[in-house]
């Protein structure tokens, strides 16, 4: 399979993984043939990137952070938490979600034993949603990169849960606010900047109103969008005085909606993330952090399809752990146009007059 950009896809091509709805369940399974039909409504739903699939690149497949039943579960339980609580606007948390605590520290578990087995150090998040689904599956993403950080800095199992809790219900805030508000595409006035910023703590406050989940979680939701130069909000708070959990999710959010599709801008390729992230260092959010989390994201992930600066078109074999800009890349268009008879690799590590001009 590969990676492809939806205006470069033809009707014809089958779909080699599913698109999914807001809640996970799956919109188009894999396997279905793409008409102009289908190709058409997925632009309207927002969708930008499918996996497709190709002979020449049959063997091929991107490993997935979670397995699909684990990402399935956890949307569904974000969807039915968040729609509960945004159908009831009026109540502060207490009686609204009585088992959510249970439910997410379950939900989070299944996440993080996905995440130990894995045997890729890298994180590559696959899953092609809906742009209705962008809270829910943002959610799930954030944890997953929480997750992992929560591991490469050794935290214990206590520590991981804390902030794997805080990482899924971070932007619980924003259910208190106005669905045309949410979906706004237009730059915010003063008044719904001021309303908008308010998830923070209202985030906190459902979240410190569930006996059975740790007020360093909470803490997660309200200090989200502090910044380390004291530039954020609601506090201005800055450097260490905002908790570690909350600067992770901080950066994982960040991240994720940056190389996730927006209405109103195309999404950041994993590379351009990473350079917005180093820009950041010291000021955004603590440099060493982000050193970590940049340790642990697969820059070009496999089946990214790409244009080299020799002209031809690849798609992306492996990754080397140690040079993860110079992933090695299976040739399937030569710089004429024309297809390889045979396709064949090169190591990008070994060809350093070859570089990456952009992904397709």
């Amino acid at each position: 399979m590969r990676k492809v950009h939806i205006l470069s896809v033809k009707p014809g091509e089958k779909l080699a993984r599913p698109v999914l709805q807001e809640n996970g369940n799956i919109l188009l399974g894999a396997g279905v043939e793409l008409n102009d039909r289908f190709i058409d409504r997925l632009k309207k739903l927002g969708i930008d990137m499918l996996f497709i699939d190709d002979p020449m690149t049959a063997d091929l497949a991107p490993s997935t952070a979670i397995r699909d039943d684990t990402r399935k579960k956890a949307t569904d339980t974000i969807f039915k938490t968040m729609n509960t609580l945004m159908d009831q606007p009026n109540i502060k948390g207490r009686a609204i979600a009585p088992e959510m605590g249970r439910e997410f520290r379950k939900v989070f578990g299944e996440i993080m034993q996905d995440l130990i087995s894995r045997e890729e150090v890298m994180v590559n998040l696959t899953s092609i949603q809906v742009a209705d689904g962008y809270l829910f599956q943002h959610s799930v993403n954030v944890a997953i990169l929480a997750g992992i950080m929560g591991l490469a800095k050794g935290y214990n199992r206590n520590q991981l849960e804390e902030l794997g809790m805080g990482a899924l219900l971070f932007d619980v805030g924003m259910t208190r606010l106005p669905k045309e508000l949410l979906n706004k595409t237009s730059p915010l006035t003063v008044e719904e900047r001021i309303a908008m910023e308010k998830h923070t703590e209202e985030g906190f406050n459902i979240i410190r109103a569930q006996h059975d989940i740790s007020l360093l979680s909470a803490h997660c939701a309200l200090q989200h969008h502090e910044r380390y130069d004291g530039s954020g909000y609601p506090r201005r708070l800055s450097g260490k005085a905002i908790h570690e959990y909350a600067q992770i999710v901080a950066l994982a959010d960040v991240f994720d909606a940056l190389t996730s599709p927006r209405p109103h801008r195309r999404r950041y390729t994993p590379t351009e993330a990473i350079e917005y992230l180093f820009a950041a260092g010291n000021t955004v959010f603590d440099l060493e952090l982000i050193k970590t989390f940049c340790k642990h994201i697969s820059i070009y992930p496999v089946a990214t399809t790409i244009l080299l600066s020799s002209g031809q078109v690849g798609v992306v074999a492996a990754n080397n752990p140690l040079a993860v800009h110079r992933p090695t890349v299976r040739i399937i268009r030569e710089a004429d146009g024309s297809m390889p008879a045979m396709a064949y690799e090169i190591d990008l590590k070994d060809e350093h007059n070859v570089m990456i001009i952009k992904e397709m």
